[in-house]
């Protein structure tokens, strides 16, 4: 492992590659975010401690899923139990670091959700991160509810950073999870400049595939029904974010195997 400072433009090039690897094995990808969905649906129904539990075990899921798109690249078979590899694939010492990882996540999400709580009262965090029955819709409503997401959105960044390469550093580079945070939030900060052109990069994305749809479902004069096919959009949108976050971790940590994928260029059409 070799921490590296990319240049800017690799924030384009991790989004690109992540879209080359969802459609190389598109129905593994999907098969596993539809499993993650369900799997953390019935968590979030426990009560009270449902969410917190949620929490503590996305950093090890998180694990499954860049698992996946390395097994992906090596044209290797990808089954949903991949999904545990965090937890069971590198051992009971591997498994407990990444749930003490999940503590730690835990901790810097609820302190994200008590910053913007503070614009909209102690009830949205009481309500989206310990209440699975209830209706999120309904409280994000208004405009303290929209002032409230956005504030979070500003406050998770940090998180992000912290953790966005920990889980993987602890699985597969047997690193401790203080270290493997230190480590995270190192290389985000390095690369700062290609993480901003990664984040335009996925709004672009975002806001021209919602404009594409909205004016193809005007043209054919079923404008009313295009809400049906915002949440198969977003997750096609979510499963190629997934991916993408293998491709950065590739990229700034100068991991090199067969079937690498080359920050500095071109994803391969293979």
């Amino acid at each position: 492992m070799q921490l590296l400072e990319v240049p800017p433009k690799s924030g384009y090039l991790w989004l690109r590659q992540g879209i080359w690897l969802f459609r190389k094995n598109p129905l593994a990808i999907m098969s596993l975010l539809f499993a993650y969905m369900f799997g953390t649906l019935l968590i979030s129904f426990v009560p009270i401690v449902g969410g917190p539990i949620l929490l503590v075990l996305v950093p090890g899921l998180s694990v499954g899923f860049m698992a996946a798109c390395r097994d992906i690249i090596k044209n290797k078979q990808v089954l949903p139990q991949v999904l545990l590899d965090g937890f069971r694939g590198h051992g009971k010492e591997i498994a407990r670091r990444l749930l003490v990882l999940g503590g730690f996540y835990m901790a810097a999400t609820v302190a994200a959700y008590l910053i913007s709580s503070l614009f909209n009262g102690s009830e949205l965090i009481n309500n989206l991160l310990f209440d699975g029955n209830v209706n999120r819709d309904e409280i994000m409503n208004g405009t303290a509810g929209l002032v409230a997401a956005v504030a979070f959105a500003i406050a998770y960044i940090p998180v992000a950073m912290l953790f966005w390469f920990a889980p993987v550093l602890v699985a597969w580079h047997d690193i401790t999870p203080v270290k493997a945070i230190f480590f995270s939030w190192t290389a985000c900060t390095r690369n700062f400049r290609a993480f901003v052109v990664y984040a335009l990069c996925v709004m672009l994305l975002a806001a021209g595939a919602s404009m594409i749809l909205t004016i193809i479902m005007a043209v054919l004069g079923v404008f009313q029904y295009a809400i049906l096919l915002v949440s198969p959009l977003s997750l096609l949108f979510a499963a190629i974010i997934y991916c993408s976050f293998y491709a950065s971790y590739r990229g700034c940590f100068g991991v090199q195997e067969i079937g690498a994928l080359d920050p500095n260029v071109s994803p391969p059409e293979a």
